[in-house]
């Protein structure tokens, strides 16, 4: 079934997208299907492993379930020092 979702970019996920944020209409059940279905359209060159994902404002595992309405947030990996 098709989802309503709001993406988030934050860092080079935004610049790759060349948006802030998007409204997506796509079959994901999970945040994972979501990454992986932006994945190329957006040219997306970092692993899901080294990124972070949020549902709703609260950090999540990526086989966390996203519905329909959901917000989901992409973080890449934030080099730190």
């Amino acid at each position: 079934m098709k989802k309503k979702i709001t993406v988030r970019y934050f860092a080079v996920f935004r610049e790759q997208s060349g948006l802030a944020q998007e409204l997506v209409t796509m079959e994901a059940d999970t945040a994972r299907d979501v990454f992986h279905g932006l994945k190329d359209r957006h040219g997306f060159g970092e692993p899901i492993g080294h990124c972070k994902v949020a549902i709703n404002d609260e950090l999540s595992d990526w086989d966390a379930i996203v519905n329909d309405g959901d917000t989901v947030f992409l973080f890449p990996p934030v080099a730190g020092g």
